[in-house]
C-alpha cells in the first residue's frame, strides 16, 4: 500500500479569513467616509428605502470578493506564516469596526473642518 507525500498548505484557509478582515474594514472605510462627507451619501444610495448603507453593503462585499479571489489565487497551493495574517487580521478588524462607531468618524470629520 503506497501511501501519498502530499504537503498539507494553509494558504486558502489564510486568504479566506485575511479576505474577511480586508472587507470589515472597507465597511469601516466607507461607513466613516460616507458620514464625513455628506456629499458621498446620494452616491451610496443603490436602493433608496435603505439609504447608503446599500452601497456601503455591497462595495464592501465587492472589496472582501475581489480581495478573497486575489489572495486565493495567489496563495491556494502555498504555506503562509498564519501568524502574521492572524496579526494582520486582528488589525484590519479593529479598524473596520472603529469605522463603524460615531464617535472616531465624528472626530475625523471636525479635524477636516478645522483644516479649512
Amino acid at each position: 500500500m503506497e501511501t501519498e507525500n502530499t504537503a498539507l498548505t494553509n494558504g486558502a484557509a489564510a486568504a479566506a479569513i485575511l479576505a474577511s478582515a480586508i472587507g470589515a474594514c472597507a465597511l469601516g472605510a466607507l461607513t466613516a467616509v460616507s458620514e464625513v462627507v455628506a456629499s458621498l451619501r446620494p452616491l451610496l444610495a443603490f436602493y433608496p428605502p435603505a439609504g447608503p448603507l446599500s452601497g456601503r453593503a455591497a462595495l464592501a462585499v465587492l472589496v472582501w470578493l475581489a480581495a478573497w479571489a486575489c489572495l486565493h489565487a495567489s496563495w491556494k497551493e502555498r504555506q503562509v506564516d498564519f501568524s502574521k495574517i492572524f496579526i494582520w487580521t486582528l488589525i484590519l478588524l479593529a479598524g473596520g469596526l472603529i469605522g463603524t462607531f460615531p464617535p472616531p468618524f465624528e472626530e475625523l470629520g471636525e479635524m477636516l473642518r478645522s483644516m479649512r
